[in-house]
C-alpha cells in the first residue's frame, strides 16, 4: 500500500507562511511597510496570492491594512501587548486546568520542551515554545477555549520577537515551562495552572514595563535588522 501523497500548499499560503515567518523572526520589523509587488517579485508569483496572504495576516493581527497608507507590519506597544497576555491570563491556565484534570497526555508539550532546548535559532525556539503552550491547552475540552487561544496565538509570537530582539529572555522561560510540565505531569492542575499564570504575567512586565521601554524594544529590533542586512 502506498503513502498518500503531500499536499503541496497553494501559493497563497506558501507566501502567508513565508512572510509570517519573517515577521516572527523579525527579519521584518514592526511598522515595516509591505508592499505587494516587491513581495510577488520576491516569491515568484503574482499579485493575487499575496494580497490573499495579506488579507490573511491581517485577520491574524500580524499586519495592518489602511486605506492611506497601504499594508504594514503591525506595531507592538505596551498597550496591545498587555491587551494579548490579558487574553492568554484569562484563559490559558484554565484550559491547562481542565487538560490536566482530564488526564489527557501531555507527550507533546515535553516533545516541544526537547525541540526547544536544542533549537539552533530564535525562528525554532519560537516554533517550539509556541508549540508547547498549545500542547497545554488544547486537550483542555473545550475546542472554542481551544479556539479562542489559537486566534492571539501569532499576536503573543510578534510579542515575544519583539522582546526577545531587544533581550533575550529564553533561557528563564525555558526554566519555568519545565516547571509547569513538571507539575502538569505530576497531576497538580491547580499548581500547574497558578505557575503558567505566573510565567505568562511576568513576561509582558519583563519585556514591556513602560512606553518608554516599548520605544527602546523597537528601536532594539530595527538596529538587528540593519545589522542582518534585512
Amino acid at each position: 500500500m502506498t503513502s498518500a501523497p503531500v499536499p503541496i500548499p497553494s501559493r497563497t499560503q506558501f507566501v502567508q507562511d513565508a512572510i509570517k515567518h519573517r515577521i516572527l523572526t523579525g527579519q521584518l520589523t514592526p511598522g515595516q511597510p509591505l508592499v505587494e509587488t516587491e513581495l510577488a517579485a520576491q516569491y515568484g508569483v503574482s499579485k493575487t496570492p499575496v494580497r490573499e496572504a495579506l488579507k490573511t495576516l491581517a485577520g491574524t493581527g500580524l499586519v495592518v491594512m489602511n486605506q492611506y497608507k497601504g499594508v504594514t507590519v503591525r506595531r507592538v506597544d505596551a498597550d496591545m501587548a498587555r491587551e494579548v497576555y490579558d487574553v492568554r491570563l484569562l484563559l490559558e491556565p484554565e484550559a491547562l486546568r481542565r487538560t490536566v484534570r482530564r488526564g489527557a497526555s501531555l507527550d507533546a508539550a515535553g516533545e516541544a520542551l526537547t525541540r526547544a532546548d536544542a533549537a539552533a535559532d530564535t525562528a525554532e525556539r519560537s516554533l517550539a515554545n509556541r508549540e508547547f503552550h498549545r500542547a497545554l491547552y488544547l486537550p483542555c475540552g473545550n475546542p472554542l477555549l481551544g479556539r479562542m487561544l489559537d486566534e492571539v496565538r501569532d499576536q503573543a509570537a510578534l510579542v515575544s520577537a519583539v522582546a526577545w530582539a531587544a533581550e533575550p529572555s529564553w533561557r528563564r522561560e525555558a526554566a519555568e515551562h519545565r516547571e509547569v510540565l513538571r507539575l502538569a505531569l505530576a497531576g497538580d492542575g491547580d499548581g500547574a495552572a497558578r505557575a503558567l499564570h505566573a510565567h505568562i504575567a511576568s513576561f509582558v512586565e519583563r519585556a514591556f514595563p513602560g512606553g518608554g521601554a516599548v520605544e527602546a524594544l523597537g528601536a532594539a529590533v530595527s538596529a538587528a535588522a540593519v545589522k542582518n542586512g534585512d
